[in-house]
């Protein structure tokens, strides 16, 4: 908990976050809630525990699928 690391959690009914991380002087919490839309929260993972890369969790708060998608690879033409 005190590497620096995020903890990400969701309520039930998946319109609620909550993300608590260490920032050297404190735990710190950061809570988003939804009004009418729902987080994509992977429902059907096995683990009750999972590691996202910053441009998954920026899809998650913004609103698109995490898990089973892969972030695109392009190779230049030229």
């Amino acid at each position: 908990a005190y590497t620096g690391a995020l903890f990400l959690f969701c309520n039930k009914s998946k319109d609620k976050l909550k993300l608590v991380y260490w920032d050297k002087t404190g735990f710190a919490l950061w809570y988003k809630r939804l009004e009418k839309q729902k987080f994509k929260w992977p429902s059907k993972v096995s683990l009750q525990e999972f590691e996202l890369s910053p441009g998954q969790l920026d899809w998650l708060l913004s609103g698109y699928d995490v898990l089973g998608h892969e972030e695109l690879q392009y190779q230049s033409m030229i």
